[in-house]
């Protein structure tokens, strides 16, 4: 294992991971823990604004195509149009949706992406595992 991968991305590689790893903590614990709280209601706004910040970043990682988009903008899509969804759906008491969504944006948006980023020749992959 070896940091230099990670400590060589550019700025926006190291934002997207370090804000990624605290949505993926606190998404986790919102996930086992009881609904509906005060800290599963604040850590639920959290949670989203940090996918939010997290789709944002990664528009500034260009490693699968440097000089265009990738197609795993699409799950940053997908995150900026749910996160919004899924907090509204909550405000507005509409609990199932709100679930739907916010299981969504864990699995669409940190399980999904996180399990491509260990594919060989990845960033994560460099780091946790080697070349």
């Amino acid at each position: 294992m070896s940091l230099q991968p990670i400590l060589t991305a550019g700025l926006p590689t190291q934002i997207h991971l370090a804000v990624v790893l605290v949505a993926f903590a606190i998404g986790t614990w919102n996930l086992v823990r009881p609904k509906g709280t005060a800290p599963h209601k604040v850590l639920g706004r959290v949670f989203v604004l940090l996918m939010l910040v997290a789709a944002l970043s990664s528009f500034g990682i260009h490693a699968l195509n440097r000089n265009g988009f990738s197609f795993l903008y699409l799950l940053s899509i997908f995150v900026l149009i749910t996160a919004p969804l899924a907090w509204w759906s909550a405000r507005r008491g509409r609990i199932a949706a709100h679930r739907r969504a916010m299981i969504g944006l864990y699995v669409g948006g940190l399980w999904v992406p996180g399990v491509l980023t260990l594919l060989p020749g990845r960033l994560l992959h460099r780091a946790l595992i080697g070349s």
